[in-house]
């Protein structure tokens, strides 16, 4: 597939970006496994069937993504009814609304990365990776079987919550794959399962426990690390120096942010430990995407950070999504075709590159996994920062959330 005449497609085993500018040609390369994630999953689901049963289930919690153009409708309707994701007036009318008119746009930006989202496949594999290392380091809970559970886009939550039942583990690990905390994202997880069992019966003989966020842990601090050096080794030995790591992260309204949501501080968390890391070897910023509707969110955008920089005669660039741990369409749509070809054209960019996610990088499989490992062998079944609410805090669904997360782990 082409996004024009200078935009080329291939398929790899990892993620590869890249965008040039000599002021008489421009191209961007974009290289993304597919097929090998299908296989994987493939043979993964084929396989599990033979495990024997699982004594740790490891249920992996993320909004998810339409895998086909066809489910695009029902994600975003999921997205605008979702209270905890975004507060709209006559939300069960407006909601409704504008999921159906955003629905064609949104449709034509994934069949322009392929025709879906390949968070499942990515979610799948790193669950896998994550079980088998768990199983070697950890044989005291171990056989161990991830499960993934989406916000808004098979497999749901709740589906998931029924097969682990089904499934009759010793003990479950709710995980969020949000690293940096929000309650408009992990928290909105969080009280889906809350929500699902205030209408159904909890299983019994089952010992619950969370991993709320990790954004500062330092394998994934190192493997962001390694993702930046990979792509700065690209540059020219004259502009490695002067290149500008800007990192990106999904907005924030600012009413969530005046409401004391943890999410930008734990942004800037993650941000100063991978400079750190670094050694502090470039000029460095942080920048925020996705903004939707015309209220106030957390600025500077990453498209308008873009612009200035150029206007101050910095022109090299690396895009590192760092609240995000696979590829999804806010990675291949947004960073690399919207802001790395798009509005590098159009407004003089020397060079940018985007670094990949973690998506299956050695490093990062080890983060989870060792996080995973760390957490079954600790006493504290919760962090007690979960279990508090935003200062400001007006959501009712939320305190009663908390309350009875507070119970489930205490058994």
């Amino acid at each position: 597939m082409q996004h024009g005449k200078n935009l080329k497609f291939k398929l790899r085993s990892h993620v590869d970006y890249k965008f040039l500018s000599d002021n008489k040609n421009a191209f961007f390369l974009h290289k993304t496994n597919l097929s090998r994630l299908a296989n994987n999953a493939a043979n993964f689901a084929t396989s599990a069937g033979r495990q024997q049963q699982a004594k740790t289930a490891i249920l992996m919690l993320n909004m998810g993504g339409p895998q086909h153009t066809d489910q695009v409708h029902d994600y975003l309707l999921r997205i605008m009814t979702d209270r905890d994701m975004i507060q709209l007036p006559v939300q069960s009318r407006l909601g409704p609304w504008i999921a159906q008119r955003r629905t064609p746009e949104v449709q034509k930006k994934y069949k322009e990365i392929g025709g879906g989202s390949p968070i499942l496949k990515w979610t799948e594999l790193q669950g896998q990776l994550m079980c088998e290392q768990l199983d070697k380091v950890s044989p005291a809970t171990a056989p161990h079987k991830h499960y993934v559970g989406f916000r808004y886009v098979n497999p749901l939550t709740e589906d998931t919550l029924a097969k682990i039942e089904n499934d009759k583990p010793e003990r479950v690990v709710l995980f969020s794959q949000y690293p940096q905390y929000s309650c408009a994202t992990s928290g909105s997880s969080f009280n889906s399962i809350f929500s699902h069992y205030r209408d159904n019966s909890l299983p019994t003989n089952i010992k619950w426990s969370i991993i709320d966020r990790w954004g500062t842990h330092p394998l994934l601090i190192k493997t962001f690390a390694q993702r930046i050096r990979e792509e700065l080794a690209k540059f020219v030995e004259t502009k490695r120096n002067d290149v500008v790591i800007l990192f990106t992260a999904h907005s924030l309204p600012l009413k969530a942010v005046n409401r004391g949501d943890a999410y930008p501080s734990e942004i800037g968390a993650s941000v100063h430990m991978v400079m750190q890391e670094l050694g502090q070897s470039n000029p460095y910023s942080l920048a925020w995407q996705s903004k939707v509707g015309p209220l106030p969110w957390l600025a500077p955008a990453t498209d308008d950070a873009i612009k200035g920089y150029v206007k101050q005669g910095r022109k090299n660039f690396i895009l590192v999504p760092i609240a995000f741990v696979n590829e999804h369409i806010e990675t291949l749509h947004e960073l690399d075709i919207e802001y790395c070809d798009e509005l590098a054209k159009d407004v003089g960019v020397e060079e940018i590159r985007r670094a990949a996610a973690p998506n299956d990088h050695p490093l990062f499989i080890e983060a989870l996994s060792s996080i995973v490992a760390d957490h079954l062998k600790s006493t504290q079944p919760v962090n007690p920062k979960f279990l508090m609410r935003c200062p400001m805090c007006t959501n009712p669904r939320c305190r009663e959330s908390k309350k009875w997360y507070q119970q489930l782990c205490s058994h």
